[in-house]
């Protein structure tokens, strides 16, 4: 065991509290990570919050990117030294999902309180989502890392650990754009800007991005939404079919809001989907017509992660960035120390932040 130091949440809804952990050595598959940047994510928001429920003392966090200091028996393919970007994905490569080359719907579960994280007592803690990466150093299964060039800062490697995956992915992998294809993208944040430029790489007619906050919008202008509507406005769908002369073929809603959910499915034109990528607390619930939606041949489709496969579209996104196709330092929004952990959460949660991002002082 080593001693390192981390963000522990006691409590649901009070601050973390920077205090020493203990973290094993990697066991069988085992990678052990020198963190060096970790960003701050909604769901983290969400499960501090209590919406997603779990076991406490837990440690959050899981977009991150360090180096590797340590190596368990069995693993392939990486070194001590290498630099990584840090995942949840963590897939058996056995199950029939990850068979099917869908690692993010793994089907082998995780008891988080049985990892390599506990308190300095010897008391169990969740390292919650199979990283907890709030956290000086992290141990996950090699199945999560992912060989990044030395050159791509670690501040940005660390987005693309999920909000980039999750919102590139949705547009490409789960909604399937096809070139020429019409999209609404309802959130603008770090998810949905995201998803905007997955539309633009995926060659979209029309990007037309909603939000409540008219910054936000000229944001995602910036990121490649062709027209823009304010949330606000009491019927948005109208105004886009307007702009659109139809609906569209994929509205990527990337909010965790259940009543956004409701309203999605206005936007859609005939046999167009709704893909969902926001994910709202376990206990909201959401209401739509299955008449309309299969008098139209129209659906719902799921993306965990953007439905990716991190070993093939990690290098190929890090390839886009380095040729100037995708930007991703400009989604970062502000810089913190761990020790300002709780100030970057309340940033997060009030909307403002694009992405913020912890930097450990090496």
């Amino acid at each position: 065991m080593q001693t390192i130091r981390a963000a522990v949440c006691h409590a649901f809804n009070e601050p973390l509290v920077i205090e020493d952990v203990q973290l094993a050595a990697p066991g069988q598959g085992g990678v052990e990570v020198e963190l060096d940047a970790v960003a701050i994510c909604h769901s983290d928001v969400s499960f501090w919050q209590g919406g997603f429920g779990g076991h406490l003392p837990a440690v959050y966090g899981h977009e991150a990117a360090g180096r590797i200091t340590a190596l368990g028996e069995g693993v392939t393919g990486l070194s001590v030294g290498d630099h990584v970007c840090v995942t949840l994905i963590r897939a058996c490569g056995e199950c029939p999902s990850c068979h099917s080359a869908r690692l993010t719907t793994c089907e082998t579960p995780i008891d988080g309180t049985a990892g390599p994280l506990s308190t300095m007592g010897g008391e169990k803690m969740l390292q919650a989502m199979a990283c907890g990466a709030f956290a000086e150093k992290v141990v996950v299964d090699q199945s999560q890392v992912v060989v990044i060039p030395e050159d791509v800062k670690k501040e940005v490697a660390a987005l693309i650990s999920c909000g980039v995956i999750t919102g590139v992915g949705a547009a490409v992998n789960a909604a399937g754009l096809r070139v020429g294809q019409d999209v609404v993208v309802i959130g603008a944040g770090g998810v949905g800007l995201n998803a905007i430029q997955g539309a633009r790489i995926a060659g979209a007619r029309r990007i037309v991005a909603v939000d409540m906050l008219p910054e936000k919008l000229d944001i995602a202008r910036e990121f490649g939404a062709t027209d823009v509507v304010e949330a606000n406005d009491p019927k948005p769908w109208r105004t886009v079919k307007q702009m659109l002369g139809r609906g569209a073929d994929a509205v990527l809603v990337t909010v965790g809001v259940a009543q956004v959910y409701d309203q999605a499915p206005r936007y859609l034109a005939p046999s167009g989907n709704v893909v969902m990528v926001g994910m709202p607390h376990a206990d909201q619930t959401s209401r739509y017509s299955p008449l309309g939606m299969a008098d139209q041949g129209q659906g719902f489709i799921g993306s965990k992660m953007g439905n990716v496969v991190i070993k093939r579209d990690i290098p190929w996104m890090i390839d886009l960035y380095k040729q100037g196709r995708l930007k991703l330092d400009e989604l970062i929004s502000g810089r913190w120390s761990l020790d300002q952990i709780n100030e970057a959460i309340a940033n997060t949660a009030s909307g403002a932040a694009r992405r913020n991002v912890i930097l450990f002082d090496r």
